[in-house]
């Protein structure tokens, strides 16, 4: 799988359309708390304005459906990008209106615009064709480096690459980057291989864990989607989450597990409490008799052991979702730690995004990780073996 590459574009004298991803955490005050996606951009934009070409920049910001809302500006984003670029960024009021349509008509080449919120558009999310056609008509070259956004067939992502051939458009340096990572992780991994794979619900990592069991050595279960392997074993989960629609899904991952001889390990005690409070009452039980009005929130300190004593080996972890409720300091003590021994490892540790690359920033050990990937979501359909949407368009075509 061979994307197309922005080295081979002659971008001089044009006008260059990056899809970036933008969508970061905000804190009460409209400061950025984490820019990683921000940083992560930064060297395709540099490369694009040494070409001698002028950049017009889009993403979105959370979720304004359609709607000019001040708190989803990207007013912020233009800032640190300032900052980070050591250059003038204009940003336009509006995304396909009078404003952006003059300034991207009249930009110089060398120059840095940035278009407001897409998602201020309603026809981004639907992948409408007219907003399609108007970003397209912005520029000369379309480049992706948007892989947090790659699996959504959105009209700056999917439906725009429909006006760019193949010699006008390109994969950014990030999406490139994150593509052939875990294309190589997935096909060709320095054993042995294992996956911590928690979150809340089996559902949501079904198909990755069905198309990682083949390739890894070890898988470790966390979060609250073991409740639905602990209880199809017939252990009493007392209150916890499950999803017992998907108890002889789960019995099938573990028959499947044993056939392939890959060691899938479970919880052998929890965290639990009455209710998910801060203050709640909290105590440590096996996971086999967890109280009946009690629910489990997050993984037990025997647990981190067996855990520990498992990755000992592994030569490549991966990591997607955390083990409990991280977000409350109570609950947070087993992600914490299996985060620490991850980021302590001579393995190649990669974490998919999301709640795990949140996670490993909060507790101050993103830098001790091999690779973070900016997309929790795109992450998990690679994992799943899927080609996203976003990134189809953009494969050399085998002749």
């Amino acid at each position: 799988m061979e994307l197309l590459h922005l080295k081979s574009l002659d971008l001089k004298d044009k006008k260059v359309f990056i899809r970036c991803d933008f969508n970061v955490p905000m804190d009460e005050f409209g400061n950025i708390s984490d820019d990683r996606r921000i940083r992560s951009a930064v060297t395709t934009i540099n490369y694009c304005l040494d070409q001698d070409c002028a950049v017009i920049l889009a993403s979105h910001l959370g979720r304004p459906q359609g709607q000019m809302i001040e708190k989803y500006s990207l007013a912020p984003v233009a800032r640190r990008l300032q900052q980070l670029l050591k250059r003038h960024v204009e940003l336009a009021s509006d995304v396909v209106g009078k404003d952006a349509m003059k300034r991207t008509k009249e930009l110089p080449r060398h120059e840095v615009l940035l278009l407001e919120n897409l998602r201020y558009e309603a026809g981004e999310t639907t992948n409408d064709e007219k907003l399609s056609k108007k970003l397209a008509s912005m520029a000369e070259f379309y480049i992706n480096d948007a892989f947090g956004v790659s699996h959504r067939a959105h009209s700056s992502v999917y439906g725009i690459t429909k006006f760019f051939d193949d010699s006008h458009k390109a994969a950014g340096f990030l999406l490139e980057r994150e593509i052939n990572f875990f294309a190589k992780l997935i096909n060709d991994p320095v054993r042995p291989f294992a996956a911590i794979v928690g979150g809340s619900k089996v559902s949501g990592k079904l198909e990755a864990l069905v198309n990682l069991l083949p390739k890894v050595d070890k898988i470790f279960i966390g979060g609250g989607m073991a409740f639905t392997f602990l209880k199809q074993m017939g252990y009493n989960i007392g209150a916890s989450l499950v999803e017992d629609d998907l108890l002889e899904e789960a019995q099938k991952i573990m028959d499947e597990a044993k056939k392939l001889g890959v060691k899938f390990y479970l919880p052998v005690d929890v965290i639990a409490a009455e209710k998910f409070a801060a203050n709640a009452v909290s105590k440590i039980v096996t996971a086999q008799e967890i109280p009946d009005n009690w629910m489990g929130l997050d993984i037990g300190p025997a647990t981190v052991r067996l855990y520990r004593e498992g990755l000992n080996d592994v030569q490549t972890i991966l990591w997607n979702g955390p083990m409990g409720v991280y977000e409350m300091d109570k609950f947070a003590r087993g992600s914490s730690k299996i985060a620490h021994y991850v980021a302590d490892s001579y393995a190649t540790t990669v974490v998919g995004g999301g709640d795990t690359a949140d996670l490993v920033q909060r507790i101050g050990v993103d830098e001790e990780i091999s690779f973070i990937s900016t997309g929790g979501g795109a992450s998990l359909e690679l994992l799943e073996g899927k080609v996203l949407p976003g990134v189809e368009p953009l494969l050399i075509k085998e002749r």
